[in-house]
C-alpha cells in the first residue's frame, strides 16, 4: 500500500506531490554527490495545505512526509517514492520517525512557547532521514506571537527541512506565511470515494458505509466514526431531532442544554480516557509514589499538566458543539433544496420524514435565516461566548426562522 492510499479523491494532488517527492530526492541526491543542485525543482521548503474540513490536508502532509523519508531499495530502480512498507515511510506515517514532527493542537490556539522551541529544534540537519519535516495540523490556531516565529523560519529555512501547514482556507494563515508557501487546495471527497474506502479498509457494510458517506457528505473521519460508533450514531440522531422541538420557548432552552451537555459528556469521557494515563506517568517520570506525595519542586510542573488538560477539554466541548452545529447546517441545507425543488440528493436521507415535514411547514427565507443563526452561533463560540449561552441564542432563532 502506497502512502498515497489515504488521500481519498485527491489524484491531482497526488501527482503534484509524487513529483516533489522525486525532485527532493534529487536534491538529496546531488548534494551527497556533490554535483550541481538541479536548476528546476516542483520541492520547496514550505507548503500549505488548504481545503474544508475533512478534506484529508493532515493526511497529504503525513503521505508527502513519508515520501520524503521513503528508503526502499526500488527507489534505486526508478521505483517511485512513497511505497508505504519501508522503515522510513512506515515510522514517518505512524509518528515515531525522529525527523518528522507532527503538531496537534489539543488547546484552542498555539502558543508561543511552543512554537519557539519547534523553531529552534528545525535549524538542526536531520539525524537520520533524508529531511527533517514538521507539520503543523492546526496553522489557523497560531497565536500572533507564534505565527510571527514561525514566519521568521520560513523566511530563513535550514537547507533540509520542510514546513507542512494545514489550515482551513488561505484567509486562516498570515498572509506573510502563505506568500511564502506553495499552496495546495484540497477538495472534499466525493461520496462514493469515501464510502469505497469504509468498505474496502474498515469492513463497514456497503449500505451502511454508503448511510454514513452521504450523512457527513465526503467528511472522512467523520463518516468512519459514524459507521463503526453507535454512540456517534446515537448523537447525531438526537441532533437531528432539534429542529422538531423548537415549536415553544421551553423546549429551545431544553434543547441548548441537552446540546451543552453532551459536548460536556464528550468532553468529559475523553478526559477520563486521557488524563489519568497523563498524570500517572508524569507523576512517575518525576519520582512519586502511588498514593504518596510528589517530591519537592515538581508542583509547577503538574500544575502545567492540569492547564494542558483544562485547555484539552475546553477544545474537545468546542469540537464536540461544532460537530453538532455542523449536524444542523446539513438539515436546513436538506430542508432548503426541498423547498427549492432542486435536483440535490439530500444528505439526511434517513430522517427525510422530518426535512419533508420542516419544508412544508416554512418558505425558503425562513430556511435561510435559520442557517445564518447556526453560523452566528459558530462565530460566537470562536468569541468565547459561553457555550449555553450562545446555543440558547440558536435555538430561539431557529424557533422564530
Amino acid at each position: 500500500m502506497a502512502v498515497w492510499d489515504d488521500l481519498v479523491g485527491q489524484d491531482r494532488l497526488q501527482e503534484q506531490l509524487g513529483a516533489a517527492a522525486r525532485d527532493a530526492d534529487a536534491l538529496v541526491t546531488a548534494e551527497r554527490s556533490g554535483e550541481p543542485r538541479p536548476e528546476a525543482s516542483k520541492m520547496t521548503h514550505a507548503w500549505l495545505f488548504t481545503g474544508p474540513p475533512g478534506s484529508g490536508g493532515p493526511t497529504a502532509a503525513r503521505a508527502f512526509a513519508a515520501a520524503l523519508q521513503c528508503v526502499s531499495p526500488d527507489r534505486a530502480l526508478g521505483g517511485a517514492p512513497g511505497c508505504g512498507f519501508c522503515d522510513g515511510c512506515h515510522t514517518a506515517l505512524i509518528g515515531t520517525h525522529a525527523d518528522v514532527t507532527v503538531i496537534t493542537t489539543e488547546g484552542l490556539t498555539v502558543g508561543v512557547k511552543q512554537t519557539r522551541e519547534l523553531v529552534r529544534g528545525a535549524q538542526m540537519s536531520p539525524s537520520g532521514g533524508r529531511w527533517q519535516v514538521i507539520i503543523i495540523e492546526d496553522a489557523d490556531r497560531f497565536t500572533e506571537q507564534a505565527a510571527n516565529a514561525v514566519l521568521k523560519a520560513v523566511e530563513e529555512p535550514a537547507p533540509r527541512t520542510v514546513w507542512l501547514l494545514c489550515a482551513p482556507s488561505l484567509e486562516d494563515v498570515l498572509p506573510t506565511i502563505k506568500s511564502r508557501c506553495r499552496h495546495l487546495t484540497l477538495r472534499t471527497p466525493p461520496v462514493e470515494a469515501v464510502a469505497d474506502v469504509l468498505i474496502r479498509r474498515d469492513g463497514v457494510e456497503p449500505e451502511v458505509a454508503h448511510a454514513a458517506a452521504r450523512a457527513t457528505q465526503g467528511h472522512i473521519g467523520r463518516a468512519r466514526r459514524l459507521a463503526t460508533d453507535a454512540a456517534a450514531r446515537a448523537r447525531r440522531a438526537a441532533v437531528l431531532k432539534v429542529p422538531l422541538r423548537v415549536d415553544d420557548v421551553g423546549g429551545c432552552l431544553k434543547a441548548a442544554q441537552e446540546l451543552v451537555d453532551t459536548a460536556a459528556e464528550d468532553a468529559k469521557q475523553m478526559a477520563e480516557e486521557v488524563d489519568v494515563k497523563e498524570t500517572e506517568e508524569l507523576k512517575a517520570a518525576m519520582g512519586g509514589v502511588a498514593g504518596g506525595r510528589m517530591p519537592r519542586g515538581t508542583a509547577g510542573v503538574m500544575k502545567e499538566l492540569e492547564d494542558k488538560q483544562k485547555r484539552r477539554k475546553t477544545r474537545t466541548q468546542r469540537d464536540s458543539l461544532d460537530l453538532a452545529l455542523s449536524e444542523l447546517t446539513g438539515f436546513y441545507r436538506d430542508v432548503l433544496a426541498l423547498q427549492l425543488r432542486t435536483r440535490v440528493p439530500i444528505a439526511n436521507e434517513d430522517v427525510r420524514d422530518a426535512v419533508e415535514r420542516v419544508a412544508r411547514a416554512s418558505g425558503p427565507e425562513r430556511t435561510l435565516r435559520r442557517i445564518e443563526s447556526i453560523l452566528a452561533c459558530r462565530e460566537a463560540l470562536d468569541r468565547n461566548v459561553a457555550p449555553l449561552l450562545a446555543v440558547e441564542s440558536m435555538t430561539l432563532a431557529l424557533r422564530a426562522g
